[in-house]
């Protein structure tokens, strides 16, 4: 290479070799950075973009979750309350099964006393029966005790052997001999009571009959002398005061006068006193 050449080759490299170490020119080195500067924004924005989806997914999955557990709360709570009903029904169920056999067992015994209430209705009515035909039957006797025997064939006022004064019969019992209870006993047999008096003439009527000291329907309740009727004794010099203890009952004076007053447990024979037999003329 002739020496001319060698230095112009020499400039041409050093020029390329300064080319190439020679930094870019500055609308190439704006463009860079502008390149770089948007690449970077865009990097941002999607990361950004990454961060609020995470985010995003992040809430949505705690959510679920909550809302999941709200759901198996709710389920359990609801389990609960099934089993609850379930064994409220099951409760129910024997009650109604229970009460169904009341039911039933009230019903038999309504049944059986129906059909006492029945027997025992017969049993009445056939008891009325007999009573209606008893009293028939006593009411005849008693008709024809005081009808039949006499001598004329007429109805008296008083039975046979009974003693009629004013609208009363009288009875005396001798020889017999009985306690004062006994004895008021054996005239209510005879539909008839110890005798008793609330005048003088009817006081002069039992001492007629009671000659030997007959038991009379007097006798002492609470310190008091008391008929047999209930009343009390008005005319008290018809006899001694009573005892202070009760258990002494009153006999007829021996032909008149003031009555006596015994233990109720001797005996003696009584006089009986029933309403006359009222007959129409």
């Amino acid at each position: 290479m002739a020496e001319g050449e060698d230095e112009v080759y020499e400039n041409y490299a050093w020029g390329v070799f300064k080319a190439a170490n020679n930094p870019p020119p500055a609308a190439k080195r704006g463009e860079e950075t502008v390149y770089d500067s948007a690449g970077h924004r865009r990097f941002q924005h999607l990361a950004c973009c990454l961060g609020i989806l995470c985010v995003i997914l992040l809430g949505g999955i705690i959510g679920v979750c909550v809302h999941l557990t709200n759901l198996t709360r709710d389920n359990k709570n609801l389990a609960d309350q099934f089993g609850n009903l379930k064994q409220a029904y099951n409760v129910s169920e024997s009650n109604n099964t229970n009460l169904s056999a009341g039911v039933q067992e009230l019903k038999t015994r309504i049944q059986e006393l129906e059909t006492k209430t029945n027997n025992l209705n017969q049993k009445i009515q056939d008891m009325t029966t007999n009573w209606n035909e008893l009293s028939i039957s006593q009411a005849q006797w008693s008709i024809d005790s005081y009808c039949l025997g006499n001598i004329d064939d007429k109805c008296q006022p008083c039975q046979f052997g009974w003693v009629e004064f004013q609208s009363s019969c009288y009875e005396s019992n001798d020889p017999y001999w009985k306690t004062w209870e006994e004895a008021r006993e054996d005239c209510k047999g005879e539909n008839s009571n110890l005798a008793f008096a609330h005048d003088s003439e009817e006081k002069e009527a039992i001492n007629r009959l009671g000659v030997y000291g007959f038991w009379i329907g007097l006798r002492v309740e609470d310190g008091e002398w008391k008929w047999v009727d209930g009343s009390d004794l008005i005319e008290n010099f018809w006899i001694d005061p009573p005892d202070p203890a009760d258990g002494h009952c009153a006999v007829s004076a021996q032909g008149g006068g003031t009555w006596s007053s015994l233990n109720c447990n001797e005996t003696r024979p009584w006089i009986c006193q029933k309403k006359a037999l009222m007959l129409s003329v």
